[in-house]
């Protein structure tokens, strides 16, 4: 059964926004979202995009306030909203192992469990190249500062590696794929940074 969303993206962005004032977690959001609408059409789930892509929007949807109980707090908060049960699986799932108990099964779930910290050091080599950007990224850039556990230290090479391997993909798919779909949303990201 095809997996619909039960609110809107301006709705989301505004539940987002309404527990998330740091640009950085905003930003975070918005790539993951933009990440998980990319894999959605590339997989052949292009009906579910709207799903995949919310569900990426509000993964981290209690982060900033509750730290300590992430996706503890994020049922509470989506449910208040109208977020359906499926979808507040789907969040909680990409903390498992770490904060949450809810294992990822669906496609989409693991392909969020695999780009949640993936995204965020793609973002971290992006911010040390000379254009800023994902767009001239190459795989064995990223693979060695992958490999340094000292650059962005807060990106768990774990989670990552268990991310691949809960889909069946080389790391290195991982990392061109995830590179891809970041360059499809970058402008985007940055346009909606900037309103």
């Amino acid at each position: 059964m095809t997996k619909k969303s039960s609110i809107s993206r301006e709705q989301a962005l505004e539940l987002l926004r309404r527990y998330n004032k740091e640009p950085f977690h905003i930003q975070h959001a918005l790539t993951v979202e933009g990440v998980m609408r990319w894999y959605a059409r590339e997989m052949g789930y292009g009906e579910e995009e709207e799903f995949w892509g919310i569900t990426g929007l509000l993964h981290d949807i209690d982060f900033e306030l509750f730290p300590e109980e992430h996706c503890k707090k994020a049922p509470e908060l989506l449910r208040e909203a109208g977020v359906s049960e499926d979808m507040i699986y789907a969040v909680c799932s990409h903390g498992y192992g770490i904060c949450s108990e809810e294992e990822p099964r669906l496609e989409m779930e693991k392909v969020l469990f695999a780009v949640d910290e993936l995204t965020g050091l793609i973002w971290s080599c992006a911010l040390m190249r000379p254009s800023r950007s994902t767009m001239d990224m190459e795989v064995k850039s990223l693979k060695k500062k992958f490999k340094d556990k000292r650059f962005a230290a807060g990106c768990s090479r774990d989670i990552i590696a268990q991310g691949a391997e809960r889909l069946g993909w080389e790391l290195d798919d991982l990392f061109d794929r995830t590179i891809q779909a970041m360059r499809s949303c970058e402008a985007a990201v940055a346009e909606e940074m900037d309103r």
